[in-house]
């Protein structure tokens, strides 16, 4: 029999992948992957379909990341205010984080051409408690922040992405004060990888917001 993180992974990964922008966009018959940007996420979605429809959209990506991951956190005992996480189990925690990040991004059904992963990831990071619940809302602040600023979603969500690793020290240290650097090791692995995903993901998004050809928060179309 698979050990439980293991099916939890698998159950991470097929959340993540339903795609609710493609299914939100047939709901108003409109195939997302053939308008706007073409890309099926929140973003998207929100400028083809509307704001309250992005939101929506959002929202429920951002659940999909957060439900499987806290679920299995509440399942395997990995749940701690303590702080009592072993490292072996942190790494296993971790896994499952992603699991739903890359269901977002790689869905096998819809031949893994997927989303970005910011809300998903976003919702998963959520789901780890405490450390990473912390780090998770100092970069929902930082996006808000760079968002209101530049009015860019994909630059404002690279910067919240790179700010993470910095809010996990910092968590760690608020949230497990006696813990040392090793301990705190697969989270700074997994959000400074799941950094480098969003940045790669949106390097289209930073070109044209260099080139000005990127539509700002509000600009509905491509």
């Amino acid at each position: 029999m698979l050990p439980g993180w293991i099916i939890w992974c698998a159950i991470g990964y097929f959340c993540g992948s339903i795609s609710f922008a493609l299914l939100l966009g047939q709901w108003c018959g409109v195939d997302i992957r053939t308008a706007g940007s073409g890309n099926v996420g929140a973003t998207n979605v929100g400028r083809v379909l509307g704001r309250k429809w992005g939101l929506l959209c959002f929202t429920l990506d951002v659940l999909k990341g957060f439900a499987p991951v806290l679920a299995a956190g509440l399942a395997l005992g990995y749940v701690s205010p303590a702080g009592g996480l072993s490292e072996v189990d942190a790494w296993r925690w971790v896994a499952i984080l992603v699991s739903p990040v890359l269901g977002h991004v790689f869905p096998f059904w819809l031949k893994f051409k997927g989303g970005k992963g910011v809300a998903t990831g976003f919702g998963a990071l959520l789901g780890v408690w405490p450390v990473l619940t912390l780090a998770a809302a100092g970069a929902l602040v930082v996006w808000v922040v760079m968002a209101k600023t530049f009015r860019y979603v994909g630059l404002a969500s690279v910067a919240a992405a790179g700010s993470l690793p910095v809010l996990v020290w910092i968590g760690g240290m608020m949230t497990r004060p006696g813990a040392g650097a090793d301990s705190l090791l697969p989270f700074y692995v997994v959000t400074g990888g799941l950094a480098l995903l969003v940045i790669i993901r949106h390097r289209g998004n930073l070109a044209r917001t260099f080139q000005g050809r990127e539509p700002k928060i509000g600009k509905r179309g491509g």
